[in-house]
């Protein structure tokens, strides 16, 4: 099996404050959807930026990164089932992110 087109680290712990206002759930999410990473396609380093964001773009243009679709949505499912681990140990659901890419 070769290497993945695009990579990225799984997210650490999420760093939730805590406090009577802020749900660990939801607060999670949107953690997740701002999380900054070290991201590479095809070996190249593109530094640390959001994940979410970039994978948004990747699935809506391939090949202006270099990759296939195939490659675009092995991405986004492998940030699924990372960040969604994340997001499930803070008490939310994965499907909530499985909603934002539909968005």
């Amino acid at each position: 099996m070769s290497d993945p087109a695009v990579t990225f680290p799984a997210p650490r712990r999420i760093p939730y404050p805590g406090g009577c206002v802020l749900e660990p759930g939801p607060y999670a999410l949107d953690y997740l959807l701002r999380w900054p990473a070290p991201i590479r396609v095809h070996g190249r380093d593109l530094g640390e930026q959001p994940v979410y964001p970039f994978l948004k773009g990747l699935l809506a243009d391939p090949a202006a990164h270099g990759v296939t679709s195939a490659d675009a949505d092995a991405a986004r499912d492998r940030f699924l089932d990372v960040a969604g681990q994340a997001l499930e140990a803070e008490g939310g659901q994965r499907a909530w992110l499985v909603r934002e890419f539909g968005r």
